[in-house]
């Protein structure tokens, strides 16, 4: 049986139509499964949207509208916005559906027989910008350090998640698997706050209605981080048979739900943790933290339409060190400079200048002495540490170093058959390799240079090109101004 590779996404509020601090970790899920299915993995892909909520019933009575409606308008938005990035995911769930409401309510009922639900009431302050109970330690000026606002003093009858008795388990957690939560940096700010201890958490609300009602008392919805982080079980495919997840990924903001509440919530019901926690920084634009309030939105659509779906994929995933975990700063100054000098001045001129030479001359089938110049190998660890930008590192230090071989060797003049083919065999290579970045790009060189990508294909980077005939490449990355 083929190994499986289960990713998810965040899931995002639709209190906002979809930007690129949203299309940054979409488009890196993408990247990652893509990867697993060249390596012919059985890939299970998830994302979708967090769709209760008081923020979220907030801003459909803004608009005038139920909050059903409000986010049934929403969820079209965001299925739109991760097409035109070339989102490949097998489900978009919504935790509205019918079987994510029934899964959660399940759950209430495992935690309450393991004695870690009880009814209390809850006094203190709550940020509804992240859905969150604060303490006066984490606020800044008196304000969310995510939302600079003010929280709000909220005092509802509630019931309680039994957190407290989960410390133990957690710090034992976080030293025997110190790869659970990634980076390190991440791992380190949890420990040292859950050694401080922990308070049992507030998981219903009464004073708002547009939830999961809480089994056994109409009064109560369930608090919507409860219902949202068991979506990743609800869309582990159609018998839950992808679970665990091979690995979350989430912005640094969502870093305490993940790391802190899901274990606990997971070992209270009896399900077995994912493999690895993902906490990456976030973009931002001019320095500042992409987000609606902030008013600096980008949205994912104009970029495409300006620069094209793979250039956009690229500068993603080329400019920003991901595995580090840091923030990035967007610049579309940096977006045009990569373009033109990576994708237009190095690959796409390495695919015309070779594919115009072979059009006008045979090839002749031989052993590829290039291809020992790229580290396949080293490619798997950084994809496996997640370094996808230092995987296009190594791709392009090939694409370099074929542009050079073409140079070296005159083969404008020379026209050397065998050496011809030597470079159409590792345009093969990089097509494969590059097929997760850049879909559309890849798909069509390897039309032109008829070989395949895709699933499955890891395995024919060692099989000889087939040689058929070869037309000249029309221009792929046309350069920006």
């Amino acid at each position: 049986m083929a190994k499986k590779f289960y990713v998810t996404t965040a899931i995002d509020y639709p209190n906002a139509d979809p930007h690129l601090g949203h299309a940054y970790q979409k488009i890196i899920a993408d990247i990652l499964a893509r990867w697993h299915r060249v390596l012919g993995e059985k890939v299970w892909f998830l994302t979708g949207l967090d769709e209760h909520g008081k923020k979220i019933q907030r801003e459909a009575e803004k608009n005038g509208e139920s909050p059903r409606k409000f986010v049934d308008e929403k969820s079209e938005k965001f299925k739109e916005a991760w097409k035109i990035l070339n989102i490949n995911y097998n489900r978009f769930i919504r935790t509205t559906d019918g079987d994510h409401e029934k899964l959660v309510q399940n759950v209430i009922e495992k935690c309450k027989k393991n004695n870690d639900i009880y009814l209390g009431e809850y006094e203190g302050y709550y940020c509804v910008g992240c859905e969150n109970y604060l303490t006066e330690k984490d606020l800044i000026d008196g304000k969310c350090p995510y939302h600079n606002k003010e929280p709000e003093i909220i005092k509802e009858e509630s019931y309680f998640f039994r957190l407290s008795k989960y410390r133990d388990f957690l710090l034992e957690l976080y030293e025997k698997n110190p790869k659970f939560i990634l980076p390190e940096e991440r791992r380190n700010e949890l420990f040292s706050r859950v050694k401080e201890g922990l308070k049992d958490l507030s998981i219903s609300r009464t004073s708002f209605d547009w939830g999961i009602q809480f089994p056994g008392n109409k009064k109560h919805v369930i608090y919507v981080w409860f219902d949202a982080l068991f979506n990743y079980i609800t869309g582990a495919g159609k018998n839950k048979e992808f679970w665990p997840a091979d690995v979350h990924l989430l912005g640094k903001d969502n870093g305490w739900f993940h790391g802190v509440y899901w274990p606990a919530f997971l070992k209270s019901a009896g399900f077995e943790l994912p493999k690895h926690i993902f906490v990456h920084g976030f973009l931002s634009f001019n320095g500042q933290k992409i987000s609606k309030s902030l008013g600096n939105v980008i949205s994912p659509k104009t970029l495409v339409e300006k620069y094209g779906c793979d250039s956009v994929r690229y500068f993603i995933a080329r400019q920003f060190p991901f595995a580090e975990g840091k923030d990035g700063d967007f610049s579309e100054k940096e977006l045009i400079k990569r373009h033109n000098n990576e994708l237009a001045n190095k690959l796409g001129n390495l695919f015309s200048r070779i594919s115009n030479l072979i059009e006008k001359n045979q090839m002749e089938m031989c052993e590829n002495s290039l291809k020992k110049k790229i580290d396949l190998e080293k490619i798997k660890i950084l994809f496996e540490n997640f370094e996808v930008d230092k995987v296009l590192n190594e791709i392009f230090s090939f694409v370099d170093f074929c542009n050079e071989f073409i140079q070296k060797n005159k083969l404008w003049e020379t026209r050397d058959k065998k050496l011809l083919y030597n470079v159409a065999d590792s345009i093969k290579i990089i097509g494969i390799l590059l097929w997760p970045f850049m879909p559309f790009s890849m798909e069509k060189v390897a039309k032109d240079f008829n070989f395949e990508v895709g699933e499955n294909t890891f395995e024919k980077i060692n099989v000889p090109l087939e040689i058929k005939k070869i037309k000249k490449s029309e221009i792929l990355f046309k350069k920006f101004n």
